[in-house]
């Protein structure tokens, strides 16, 4: 199915884009959300008109999802640089989860992590994108991934901790 809309994409056919921007939206919008955060939506979009731009190009239909995926960390990392989330904020004052009125969701801990760090948990952790596929994707070695990942599991731990 997806490799048939994309091949008709490839060709022009507006129904068939169409369709494919139906299909992408969603799942670009949870890689994009979480590391671009309240810019997701710019990053989405982004995305989008980068993959529809350079479809032409995709010699292996069914890898769609694969070179989407690496298009979407991309734009969203860039975008949230852009945003000026790059810096990370300390994690020290994060409340406890026992404090119910000010209890730390998900979001404020993305928050305060770089975009780089977003972006290895929502490869490694989210879409299960093995640490070899993430160095790639991310253009960095096999040990920065393995760093920052530890990092952002550590920036987690120290938020939730009771």
């Amino acid at each position: 199915m997806i490799t048939t809309l994309v091949v008709a994409a490839q060709r022009g056919d507006t129904m068939a884009m169409n369709d494919l921007l139906g299909e992408l939206t969603p799942f670009l919008g949870r890689i994009c959300g979480p590391i671009a955060l309240d810019s997701g939506p710019d990053a989405v979009q982004e995305a989008l008109i980068a993959i529809f731009r350079h479809l032409r190009e995709l010699r292996e239909p069914e890898a769609l999802y694969g070179w989407a995926r690496a298009i979407a960390v991309r734009e969203a990392v860039r975008i949230a640089k852009r945003d000026g989330r790059a810096r990370p904020e300390e994690l020290g004052e994060v409340p406890s989860p026992q404090d119910v009125e000010r209890a730390v969701d998900i979001r404020d801990v993305l928050e305060r992590l770089s975009p780089e760090h977003r972006a290895v948990l929502v490869l490694r952790d989210l879409e299960g994108v093995p640490e070899q596929s993430a160095a790639r994707l991310l253009r960095v070695a096999p040990g920065t991934v393995k760093s920052r990942l530890h990092r952002a599991r550590e920036s987690f731990r120290h938020a939730w901790r009771p």
